[in-house]
C-alpha cells in the first residue's frame, strides 16, 4: 500500500512500490523514479460514475499515478491534512480532494436540499474503505467533534469534509455578513448531528447560495 507523508504543511509526498493512488489532475509537482500517469474520467469511476457527476454537477477530475519511487503533490499553495480510513466512508467537498489510495472507492451522495423555497440538491464526493486520504483547505484545516449532545452548525463556504455517524440538514440562518449587510442570496448553514467528525477551513469560498 501507499505510504502518504507531508512534507511540510502544503506539499504530499507519497511512497510507491508498484501500487497506485488517485490524485487530482495537475496536482503533481515532482516526482522521483518510474512513473506512469493516467487521466481517468468521471472520477474514475466508469461510465455511471461518469453521468452522475454530469447529472450532479460534483466534479472530480482525477489521474491514477502508479510507480516506483517517490511522486509529490500540491494544489495551489492549499494547506494538506492527512486522514486515515478503516472500513469507513469519508465526505468530501471534490474541490479539496487531493489523493486517495487506489484502492479506495470514491463515489457521489445527496445531501440534501437548500432551502424549502429552492428545492436546490445538493450533492458531495464520498470515499469510501480502508486507506490513505490527503484533502487541502484554504488554510489550516480545523477539527470539529459532534456528538449527540452538541451538533454542530458550519457556514457552507467553510466546509471541508466529515466522517462518522452524522445526519447532515441545511437550514436557514443568519451569517456575521448578512448582519453586516454584505450577504448575498440566501444564507444558510449546514446541521450536522449525530457522533463524528467535521473538518472546516478559516476561509470561505462563494457556494451554490452565493456570498454566505
Amino acid at each position: 500500500m501507499a505510504t502518504f507523508r507531508l512534507q511540510g504543511s502544503k506539499v504530499l509526498a507519497v511512497d510507491l512500490s508498484g501500487d497506485a493512488v488517485r490524485a487530482k489532475n495537475g496536482s503533481m509537482v515532482a516526482y522521483e523514479g518510474d512513473m506512469a500517469f493516467k487521466k481517468m474520467s468521471g472520477g474514475g469511476e466508469g461510465l455511471r460514475g461518469m453521468v452522475t457527476r454530469r447529472l450532479t454537477g460534483e466534479q472530480l477530475e482525477v489521474m491514477e499515478v502508479r510507480g516506483q519511487g517517490v511522486c509529490h503533490f500540491a494544489d495551489r499553495a492549499s494547506d494538506i491534512t492527512l486522514l486515515a480510513l478503516h472500513g469507513d466512508k469519508l465526505n468530501v467537498e471534490a474541490s479539496n480532494l487531493l489523493c486517495s489510495d487506489g484502492s479506495l472507492r470514491t463515489g457521489t451522495t445527496f445531501t440534501g436540499l437548500r432551502g424549502g423555497a429552492t428545492g436546490t440538491g445538493l450533492f458531495t464526493t464520498t470515499v469510501e474503505g480502508s486507506g490513505q486520504v490527503a484533502i487541502m483547505s484554504d488554510g489550516p484545516a480545523v477539527v470539529l467533534r459532534v456528538t449527540p449532545r452538541f451538533p454542530l452548525a458550519v457556514d457552507p463556504g467553510a466546509y471541508v469534509a466529515h466522517q462518522g455517524n452524522l445526519r447532515q440538514t441545511f437550514q436557514s440562518g443568519v451569517t456575521f455578513r448578512t448582519l453586516l449587510g454584505e450577504g448575498g442570496g440566501e444564507a444558510f448553514q449546514i446541521r450536522f448531528e449525530g457522533d463524528g467528525l467535521v473538518y472546516v477551513q478559516p476561509s470561505e469560498r462563494n457556494t451554490v447560495g452565493g456570498d454566505v
